[in-house]
């Protein structure tokens, strides 16, 4: 498949789509139902119904027993640690393997033209931003994500909380399941912007952002005080009626979900005529430019508050100029202020 059939490479050997980035045609005026329902299977296929898929086995036949949830335990808080460790292994491993180890498809649809691997950075543990990446991913990545379930599994195994059957509110929890994926970019950009304040970020989400040029190893290399804000998006079964199943796509969505922005591809080539969207483009420019795409456009919440990048030169402009706004008030104000 020629990428460059699709988008562009510069001069570095970065590559972009050549389309605009829009936002989903959602919550916008006048309603456009035909965009909406071309829209619409991106949002299921691949990623959710695989999240969802995930959520489905892991609760049928990877979660312990109702009655051993009732008292907190060693054992089966264990046990869950070590399944979501193997699942972001397999997970996020395959996709590293396939990508940046064995460079099956070269830099074709490669966002930015170098290799982590190649560039050793005193800003990673051990100059390697992988190594770093994957220390960070499962010294408290994993274990704070863990925390949250054992939290929300507990409770529902004692009956703390508004949980409910699909048996008797079929139509609200299909519908809670279906918004899931919207809810959690609401949340992320929310937590996002915060941790985009000066002190946040330069003590917390700078960690993060060390990896300019992410890979699938990236997506959960963050600071223990972010992972935690992170996933407490998880903490609404605890407010609205849900299921059980619900709380583990969710934590699907955020947890395994994350690779999604960071693969650093646009497309990872299934076939000489097929390919699988990834639909990262949006937060590898949040990673670029750093005040850009907090969100990644499912809600168009960055458009309303004029942070989107469509990738384009003409978003370019637009974010420059924001920029020299915002440098102007710093200057405009009185020294020690």
């Amino acid at each position: 498949m020629d990428d460059l059939q699709f988008g562009t490479r510069n001069k570095r050997g970065d590559w972009a789509p050549k389309e605009a980035l829009e936002t989903a045609p959602i919550l916008i005026f006048p309603p456009r139902p035909l965009k909406f329902l071309k829209w619409l299977p991106g949002y299921f296929l691949p990623w959710n119904v695989m999240f969802m898929a995930i959520a489905v086995v892991y609760w049928f036949w990877l979660t312990p027993s109702i009655e051993t949830m009732k008292t907190l335990s060693i054992g089966w808080i264990v046990y869950l640690l070590a399944r979501n460790m193997a699942t972001v292994l397999l997970f996020y491993g395959a996709l590293e393997l396939r990508l940046y180890v064995l460079r099956r498809q070269g830099t074709s649809f490669k966002f930015n033209g170098k290799w982590p691997s190649d560039n050793r950075s005193n800003v990673f543990m051990f100059k390697s931003q992988n190594i770093d990446n994957i220390i960070r991913t499962f010294a408290t990545g994993l274990p704070i994500w863990t925390g949250y379930e054992v939290l929300g599994l507990w409770c529902y195994a004692n009956g703390w909380g508004p949980w409910t059957t699909f048996a008797q509110h079929p139509i609200w929890l299909a519908a809670f399941g279906l918004v899931l994926p919207i809810y959690h970019e609401v949340h992320f950009y929310c937590i996002h912007r915060l941790i985009h304040v000066p002190i946040l970020y330069k003590w917390v989400h700078s960690v993060h952002h060390n990896s300019v040029n992410p890979s699938p190893w990236s997506s959960l290399s963050m600071h223990p005080v972010e992972h935690l804000l992170y996933w407490s998006d998880s903490l609404i079964h605890l407010i609205v009626p849900s299921h059980p199943l619900l709380l583990l796509y969710n934590l699907q969505i955020t947890g395994t979900g994350a690779v999604v922005g960071h693969v650093g591809f646009d497309k990872i080539v299934a076939g000489e005529e097929s390919a699988i969207e990834t639909h990262a483009f949006a937060h590898y420019l949040h990673h670029k430019y750093f005040e850009v795409n907090y969100g990644d456009g499912t809600v168009p919440i960055d458009r309303w508050f004029g942070t989107w990048h469509d990738g384009t030169k003409e978003g370019d402009v637009l974010m420059d100029a924001r920029f020299q706004r915002k440098q102007a008030k710093v200057n405009a104000k009185p020294p020690g202020k």
